[in-house]
């Protein structure tokens, strides 16, 4: 029997032959070509080096692994201080992902799982600290090695608040430097600043931050772990010589300066002449156009313990961003919840760190709602907390802080209750010796 003229498939048919026939740049499609491999582009080095890279404490970083051969398919990270021996250099993951140093010196964390991570060949280090600083060694598990860092992580004890500076500031500082003495010592400290950040917060008053990390320039500096500039490498670097032993403890560590800022959010362009004299024809003023919709932002929900230390970090920063945090509507600044601006003083509980994370030490029950975070200037996402209460062993319900609280509560409605069933009990034998007495008098 012949299919009928309208069933589906010669319809989809017919459809198909219409597109091809109205569209010829159909007939003309290439198949995107397969991308190469990066990999296999750039050849390993024969001698091993290490990449000289420095950052301040309390960052999260990403070390990429940036060359190994085509056939194997995942990598082994290794780590060992600057001064341990090459037999010292053990595995931070083999090739499954399995961590296999010791969590103990690990802060707030009982398991590396949020501290080490492997992606893409990448290795993320969240939250570093000074005890991170080492030789860090892409490979394989057959000891096979790649490509290495020279990590060099700085720690700042002090949070310095600076005016902004005017050109005669400036000017003086220059001429400053200019009048020191020339001679050329063995070696030179200095203190090198990056650029100030843009402002963190757009609309309401903001913050720039920018750091100095520690570097050393000397002609005597170990030619496996030279930067690009062959003289210079940072102050915790395995380039500096044993003979350099004093360095590292005169040396000033790094510094983070803030400033405040204002800038105004981007608004929309206005509309062009042509759109404003189409809608004059039309009869529409340019009151009737549409509002710009607020940009929308991830939303992610997080509960956590209470009375443990909570660390808050914004999805997608990078060392080099400028991140501000925000509760509810209110700026959370970094002049009033830092722990490094006055060492006698004792740290706010709530404070961000110089890894621009939102740390409580500890979290409390009131610190649930709703967080914003800014990346670049800009709103980043949005974290509604819940902080909960939690009994567990050594810990009773009366040494809860908010037991009284509910037991007059329990205990005031208990009364409530008690009343209303002894006024209902009461109204009973009333209304029954009420209707006994009528009885009688009618007999």
């Amino acid at each position: 029997m012949p299919p009928p003229l309208c069933s589906p498939r010669l319809l989809l048919l017919f459809f198909v032959l219409l597109l091809l026939l109205l569209c010829p740049e159909v007939w003309s499609y290439e198949a995107p070509e397969d991308k190469q491999d990066v990999f296999a582009t750039r050849a390993c080095p024969a001698f091993l080096t290490f990449t000289n890279a420095a950052y301040l404490a309390g960052v999260t970083l990403e070390l990429p692994c940036y060359c190994k051969p085509q056939q194997v398919q995942s990598v082994v990270w290794f780590f060992r201080k600057h001064l341990g021996g090459s037999k010292e250099t053990r595995a931070l993951t083999d090739h499954h992902g399995n961590k296999l140093l010791d969590p103990s010196h690990i802060p707030h964390s009982s398991t590396l799982r949020s501290r080490f991570s492997i992606r893409l060949f990448s290795l993320l280090i969240f939250r570093a600290g000074p005890d991170d600083s080492g030789i860090y060694i892409c490979g394989s598990d057959h000891k096979d090695f790649f490509y290495g860092y020279d990590l060099d992580i700085q720690e700042a004890h002090a949070i310095s608040f600076t005016p902004r500076l005017t050109p005669e500031t400036m000017s003086k500082k220059r001429n400053e430097r200019k009048g020191r003495g020339s001679a050329q010592p063995l070696y030179r400290i200095f203190t090198s600043f990056r650029p100030w950040s843009v402002c963190d917060r757009c609309g309401v008053p903001g913050e720039q931050v920018r750091v100095g990390l520690c570097y050393i320039h000397s002609h005597f500096l170990h030619v496996r772990y030279r930067r690009a500039n062959q003289t210079v490498a940072s102050c915790g670097s395995g380039a500096v010589p044993t003979t350099f032993g004093q360095l590292k403890k005169s040396r000033v560590g790094a510094k983070l300066e803030v400033r405040s800022c204002h800038v105004t959010c981007p608004t929309q362009a206005p509309p062009s002449s042509k759109i404003l004299a189409l809608m004059a024809f039309l009869g529409y003023n340019s009151d009737s156009l549409p509002v710009k919709v607020p940009v929308k932002v991830p939303v992610f929900y997080l509960n956590h313990r209470a009375d443990r230390v909570l660390t808050l970090g914004c999805p997608g920063a990078r060392p080099n961003m400028a991140v501000a945090w925000d509760r509810e509507s209110k700026p959370i600044y970094r002049s009033e919840h830092s722990a490094g601006r006055n060492l006698s003083a004792t740290p706010p509980r709530i404070l961000i760190d110089t890894g621009h994370h939102l740390v409580f030490k500890p979290a409390k029950t009131q610190d649930s709602g709703v967080y914003y975070c800014w990346l670049q200037g800009q709103p980043a996402a949005e974290i509604r907390l819940l902080v909960y209460a939690h009994l567990g062993r050594g810990q009773s319900v009366t040494s809860h802080p908010d037991f009284p609280a509910a037991l007059k509560t329990v205990l005031r409605s208990y009364a409530v209750m008690t009343a209303v069933f002894c006024l209902l009990v009461f109204g009973r034998a009333a209304v029954r010796h009420l209707r006994d007495t009528g009885e009688t008098h009618v007999d």
